[in-house]
């Protein structure tokens, strides 16, 4: 085995948009639901984790064999959640030396930075499915509960078999259409220099930034204690229930001689020119 492709899809309570992959991660209900791989361009195969099957023993150890090239698109997301998979403290990760990214390589090329778009300007025989956003909305992320759902948060594959089963086909076909694009782009290889930059950056990330907790705790602090003495003087002062009442406070600088229509930023420092000391 010299090369392994794959995809995964994931569930986690944690917005994956706000808060970023290595937060998405650190859920306590974060799972790996389905598994899709190919090796050295074969078959591609999907196991479903949430059916009980489970990862093959060879590709286990691929995923920690520096000499095996993993690839995915959008790397670092299969990378950092199969970390968490393989039970990596949190703050440790695979190491992203043998990992390549399919979404740089297409960067690199000028091509759009999404699978399906990806697909469409190379216009690839196999394309990514276009109802994989439902089927990510659906299983992917909480659900609201309702009576119709039984107040259920989460679906699960039993609540929509036929939808599961779309679900693993999807899956599947991300990692042929990943494939694709290799053999597409393999004439116009990603020089040496930006893998080491993708290398660095993804070190970088894995690292984070240091921040000082006791340090923020008490900024934190004090801005309460800022916020609750300047707003007793203003209520001193104004006389006013709620001084942070954009209503209660023009009708209090009108009171006293300053008319405006808004309390933005430039109309107060142009009232503070007229204001009495």
């Amino acid at each position: 085995m010299k090369n392994l492709e794959i995809d995964i899809e994931t569930y986690s309570s944690i917005n994956l948009q706000k808060s970023g992959v290595y937060r998405y991660v650190e859920a306590d209900d974060f799972e790996i639901m389905l598994f899709g791989y190919s090796v050295d361009g074969g078959e591609v195969k999907v196991i479903d984790l949430m059916a009980g099957e489970k990862i093959p023993g060879d590709i286990l150890d691929a995923l920690t064999d520096e000499d095996i090239t993993k690839w995915a698109f959008n790397a670092q997301f299969e990378r950092v959640c199969l970390s968490r998979y393989l039970g990596y403290p949190f703050g440790s990760y695979l190491n992203p030396s043998s990992w390549k990214c399919s979404m740089v390589w297409s960067a690199y090329m000028g091509l759009p930075l999404s699978l399906e778009g990806v697909g469409a300007v190379l216009g690839l025989e196999k394309q990514k499915l276009t109802e994989g956003k439902d089927l990510i909305r659906y299983f992917c992320v909480p659900c609201n509960p309702t009576k119709t759902n039984g107040g259920r948060n989460r679906n699960l594959p039993s609540d929509e078999m036929e939808k599961w089963q779309k679900f693993v086909a999807y899956n599947k076909r991300d990692v042929e259409t990943e494939m694709l694009i290799q053999q597409r782009l393999i004439k116009f290889p990603v020089p040496d220099e930006i893998w080491d930059e993708y290398l660095l950056d993804q070190e970088i990330n894995d690292r984070g930034i240091k921040v000082d907790m006791t340090f923020v705790k008490q900024a934190i602090a004090m801005d309460e204690i800022s916020h609750t003495k300047l707003m007793n003087q203003m209520q001193e002062i104004t006389e006013l229930d709620n001084p942070n009442s954009v209503q209660q406070m023009k009708g209090w600088l009108a009171e006293n001689g300053l008319e405006t229509d808004t309390l933005g930023k430039k109309a107060v420092a142009e009232l503070l020119k007229d204001a009495p000391d």
